[in-house]
Formats: C-alpha cells, structure tokens, sequence
C-alpha cells in the first residue's frame, strides 16, 4: 500500500486547509485510515481515524469540533478538513493505513504533507 499526502501549506490562524491523501495498492480500499501530526520537538500523535466504509470515525480531544475527517472510497482518498485553525496546529501532518479498525495498529504511512499556521 503506498499512501501520498498533499494539501499543506501556509494558513493564518482562523483559517482552514484541506488534506489529502491518495492510496494505492491491491488492498487500500480495505484499510482503516488515519492522520497523525507531529510538531517540532514532539512526538507524533493520532489526530482522527475512519472506518473502511466510512461509517466510523474518531478524533483526538484537541481537535474535536474544528477537523473532519472523510473518505471517497471511489477514489481511494481520504481527507482532513482543518477549520479554525491555530498555531499550536502547525505540525507535519502524516496518512496511515491500518487493516482493522478496532485495533487501530497503523502498518502504513504516508510522506508527511506541512502546515504552517501563522499567528
């Protein structure tokens, strides 16, 4: 499974970005998706995760209510849509893959895509 991240960028504080990232390979539709982030000087950290069919979803505390995570399953892509935005978000954001959704034990990553908030 290869995994290829992209939407990051530069955004002022408030503001909103939207990521990407693509999947490939014979199971990729399968898997259970996730994004994590890690900020300089910090360890990486969930940020949300979504079933294979979509139907599930979960999210990190800290991004509750401002990120959403969905998929298209048609196009083997999953998204994070970044609302209200923050300095403290400013991070490379990284795709996962895992094969269950339950066990949420990530196999696959992705390059890491940056987003930069500006305060």
């Amino acid at each position: 499974v290869q995994l290829q991240a992209s939407g990051g960028g530069l955004v002022q504080a408030g503001g909103s970005v939207r990521l990407s990232c693509a999947a490939s390979g014979r199971t990729s539709s399968s898997l259970t998706m996730g994004w994590f982030r890690q900020s300089p000087g910090k360890e990486r950290e969930f940020v949300a995760g979504i079933s294979r069919t979509g139907s599930d979803t979960n999210y990190a505390d800290f991004v509750k209510g401002r990120f959403t995570i969905s998929r298209d399953s048609a196009m083997n892509t999953v998204y994070l849509q970044m609302n209200s935005l923050k300095a403290e978000d400013t991070a490379v954001y990284y795709c996962a893959a895992a094969s269950n959704w339950f066990a949420q034990i990530y196999e696959y990553w992705g390059q890491g895509t940056l987003v930069t908030v500006s305060s």
